[in-house]
C-alpha cells in the first residue's frame, strides 16, 4: 500500500501537468505591463484562485521504492538509502559475501 505523501506528489505531478498551460498563460498576463492593470489583477486572482497542488513548486523528487523526499538521486529516482542497499545485494552475490563491500577490515585492533 503506497504511503500517503507518495499519493499526493503523484497527485500533485498530475494537476500540475494539466494546468501547466493555462498557468503560464495567467503569469504572462500578469507580467505584461502593456496591459491594464484591471486585466492583470484579474489574472492574478485567477492565479490564485487555483487549487494547491497545481503549482510545480508543490512537486517534490521522491524514491520510487520506498517514498522518501530525502536523499533522492534523480537519475535512478532511487533515495540513497535503497541505492545502496540494492547495489550491495547485487556486489554481494557477485563477489559472494557482503562484508566485501562494507568494507570490513580483518585482524585486530
Amino acid at each position: 500500500m503506497p504511503l500517503a505523501n507518495v499519493i499526493r506528489d503523484k497527485i500533485a505531478r498530475q494537476l500540475s501537468a494539466e494546468n501547466e498551460i493555462s498557468r503560464e498563460a495567467l503569469k504572462l498576463i500578469i507580467r505584461n505591463p502593456s496591459l491594464k492593470l484591471e486585466v492583470r489583477m484579474q489574472a492574478q486572482l485567477t492565479l490564485n484562485n487555483y487549487p494547491r497542488y497545481t503549482r510545480p513548486a508543490s512537486i517534490k523528487s521522491r524514491c520510487t521504492e520506498s517514498g522518501k523526499a530525502r536523499g533522492v538521486l534523480s537519475d535512478f529516482k532511487l533515495s540513497r538509502i535503497v541505492n545502496y542497499r540494492e547495489s550491495e545485494s547485487l556486489l554481494g552475490d557477485r563477489l559472494g559475501k557482503a562484508s566485501t563491500i562494507k568494507g570490513a577490515k580483518s585482524g585486530s585492533r
